[in-house]
């Protein structure tokens, strides 16, 4: 094999069609656009939502709902799936649990604006743990277990 002999397979490029070329190209005169109006002419282009004059469908519709920017967003982790931690060594049960050691140990990717704990699954270990926000039988699975919940 010679550098100078090395090919690109057949149909692996294509020519640029070139337009504007003549009339024997196929693609001279108009260079493919047709006769006069809009989308003959250079730089002027309709829009995709373009309806003809018609109100276009996306203004037609009403709007719903609204977006709070000061909505908190807590991260949420079950009992069950802290207890997997412990058991598996990622989560230290001596440590306090916060969003931060959550965070530090990748179990959580992002810290968001808080942490909130939920009772979903079992509890055996004793653990401490300081969150923003938890549900009642969340804090009572953790003080039955002999650990307790602190706010941040």
């Amino acid at each position: 094999m010679k550098l100078n002999a090395l090919m690109d397979n057949l149909g692996a490029r294509k020519d640029v069609k070139r337009v504007g070329r003549g009339m024997g190209s196929g693609y001279g005169k108009t260079s493919g656009r047709g006769n006069k109006g809009q989308k003959a002419r250079s730089g002027s282009r309709k829009q995709a939502t373009f309806q003809g004059g018609q109100m276009p469908i996306l203004r037609r519709f009403p709007k719903f709902g609204f977006n709070n920017p000061f909505a908190k967003h807590y991260v949420t982790i079950n009992l069950g799936d802290i207890e997997k931690f412990i058991a598996s060594g990622k989560i230290d049960a001596k440590k306090n649990i916060t969003l931060d050691s959550l965070f530090e140990a990748k179990i959580i990717n992002r810290k968001l604006d808080g942490l909130k704990v939920l009772a979903k699954g079992e509890l055996k270990t004793s653990i401490t743990v300081i969150a923003d926000k938890w549900s009642k039988t969340a804090e009572a699975a953790i003080v039955k277990a002999g650990g307790k919940i602190q706010s941040k």
